[in-house]
């Protein structure tokens, strides 16, 4: 038997009972349990500590499965077909009848769900008769993680077990967008709003909450932070700070911390969270970012540095 069978079989039976796992995806790291059971679901918001008012994302192998949770309807056809699997979210009318568990949605008649594209989140996925509800596996408000020794620095033991898929490829969440009536952009993520648009042929609205009012996953006035303040758009930096950089610079420092060698905004992305974590472990007590253009996947690195300096 090869090892990530053998390791999924695992997974299966820590779900089945009920606990929670760490899980792999192509955005970051989620926290895993069956989106049908109050019990499992209950543990994710006590192991993050997250607000139980917050809801959560529920991953699917199919459509199939979702019908019968989820009213669907043509723009979300359209999207499935350009998108998924991948690093997308939609919000969905909720079906009366549905298993679903009221901690995952905040009681709300609407449901946050996806199809994730990495390889072990689908073989896990299709292996159980259940829906899983996986927010990022970390401590509510922290930084998101990108593999499996993060979500083990975060949880230690107080996690059954953790599945490892080598480093998350996108390295941020999804891109969250409500198909409720009109669509509209609800998060900024790994998928850029211009290939939305372009697929349902509509300019897009984004709606970002930044208060305490919590409507979406991921939505918190205080969100993916290091836990050191972040001091944005700076031109120089202090002798105490760490420099995030998104293009290389000629004149080298031990301060300074690229995204990017050249500028590639998308590659700035997949790294923020790990270099984040890298900042914070290497002792520094601030963080300085030089500005970073707020257009295309620029405006989803400033969504969470802004989130986070809160």
């Amino acid at each position: 038997m090869k090892k990530n069978d053998s390791n999924i079989k695992k997974a299966v039976k820590y779900l089945n009972n009920n606990d929670c796992i760490g899980l792999p995806t192509e955005t970051v790291y989620g926290l895993a349990a069956n989106a049908y059971s109050n019990k499992a679901t209950k543990k994710i918001f006590s192991l993050k500590k997250r607000p139980i008012n917050n809801p959560l994302i529920v991953h699917y192998y199919k459509v199939r499965d979702l019908k019968k949770d989820c009213e669907t309807n043509v723009n979300f056809y359209k999207l499935y077909k350009a998108f998924c699997p991948g690093p997308i979210t939609f919000i969905l009318k909720l079906k009366k009848k549905s298993k679903i568990s009221k901690n995952v949605t905040n009681k709300k008649n609407t449901l946050a769900i996806r199809f994730p594209s990495h390889t072990i989140a689908r073989k896990l996925l299709k292996s159980i008769n259940y829906p899983i509800a996986a927010p990022s596996a970390n401590i509510s408000e922290s930084i998101s993680p990108v593999s499996k020794k993060d979500v083990i620095d975060e949880f230690g033991n107080k996690i059954k077990f953790v599945l490892d898929g080598g480093r998350s490829k996108i390295g941020v969440e999804s891109t969250i967008i409500s198909l409720v009536k009109t669509p509209k952009i609800l998060r900024l993520g790994g998928l850029s709003i211009s290939a939305l648009e372009k697929e349902l042929k509509m300019k897009l609205r984004i709606y970002l909450s930044n208060n305490s009012k919590i409507k979406t996953p991921g939505s918190s006035k205080l969100h993916y932070s290091p836990g050191i303040p972040i001091r944005m758009n700076a031109n120089m930096i202090k002798k105490d700070e760490a420099y995030l950089l998104i293009k290389k610079k000629l004149r080298q420092n031990k301060n300074y911390f690229y995204l990017s060698e050249k500028k590639n905004l998308m590659e700035c992305c997949k790294n923020l969270y790990k270099t984040l974590r890298k900042i914070k472990k290497l002792g520094y007590k601030k963080i300085a970012v030089e500005k970073i253009p707020n257009q295309g996947f620029g405006l989803v690195i400033n969504d969470r540095l802004i989130r986070a300096s809160k």
